[in-house]
């Protein structure tokens, strides 16, 4: 029987880590993809504010299912160590905070180059990170997005398989795969199943790449909620909607104009907005909480 635990980016409802927890209560929601928090991007805060942040949610009740970190997130050829650095404090934080999964991606690639002539240098620093991660207790997730060696399906497979390690698995965004063209089912999820171990809720069109709530759009969402619930799924679906702009948003994209461009608005209507449909397909999959 599948047991579905539901998480979010709750910086896309507000700054302030109380106000996310207070609106995650009311949708019933105990854990957190923490990204952006308290106006900072988690993986820039120190150890000691990081003590502070573990403080507050235990005293509300809530954990995080994973650090959303931009681990990754850089052009391949931009300077390796100071990044690797960073990532060892991504997982001095995830021992902190009981984090289980640490999210990262595979290195920006110049534009109009073959993504073939990089896959050296990008399984090494992948590597990289899964040598440093290795006795610390935290799960690599690898996320596909447009415009990284992994961003289709294929590629993350070629990713997973050369590295062959149990610390290195991928979280599975719809969004980003139609985003980048790619058929999300049932080729991507079908390709990357034996290696799926969290899934984002994001949807959006082919026509124009345009983010739209779960279920709206081309990412086959409920298809894969039915495929995950077939195979008596457990784990996290983690809402990241994209549906309005919140705090960083810009500056940890790297094409913001390809995504919605939602005016400044209620994060908390829209996160719940979200979370409403996701439980939505998960009733017509046959998936529950």
């Amino acid at each position: 029987m599948s047991k579905i635990t539901l998480s979010g980016f709750a910086d896309e409802i507000d700054r302030n880590l109380a106000v996310q927890m207070n609106v995650l209560e009311k949708l019933n929601i105990s854990h957190i993809e923490m990204r952006g928090v308290n106006g900072k991007n988690l993986c820039d805060c120190t150890l000691e504010e990081a003590k502070a942040i573990k403080a507050q949610l235990k005293e509300r009740g809530f954990s995080l299912s994973a650090i959303g970190s931009p681990i990754g997130k850089i052009k391949i050829d931009d300077p390796f160590a100071p990044h690797l650095e960073q990532f060892r404090h991504a997982l001095d934080l995830a021992e902190l905070l009981e984090a289980p999964y640490i999210r990262l991606f595979s290195f920006y690639l110049p534009k109009d180059e073959a993504p073939a002539d990089f896959r050296e240098p990008v399984l090494e620093r992948m590597q990289s990170f899964v040598t440093a991660a290795q006795g610390r207790g935290v799960i690599l997730l690898h996320e596909n997005e447009k415009g990284i060696y992994g961003d289709t399906a294929d590629r993350c497979l070629d990713l997973v398989k050369t590295i062959h390690s149990p610390l290195l698995r991928v979280t599975f965004d719809p969004a980003n795969f139609v985003q980048c063209d790619d058929t999300v089912y049932p080729h991507a999820y079908e390709t990357l199943a034996p290696y799926f171990t969290y899934m984002h809720i994001k949807d959006a069109l082919y026509s124009d790449h345009h983010v739209v709530p779960a279920g709206e759009g081309d990412g086959c969402v409920l298809e894969v909620l039915k495929a995950l619930a077939a195979r008596d799924y457990t784990g996290f679906l983690s809402l990241e909607p994209h549906l309005c702009h919140f705090i960083g948003f810009t500056a940890l994209e790297s094409e913001p104009d390809i995504l919605q461009k939602a005016a400044e608005s209620d994060g908390a209507r829209l996160f719940g907005a979200a979370a409403n449909a996701l439980r939505g397909l998960m009733a017509k999959a046959g998936l529950t909480e």
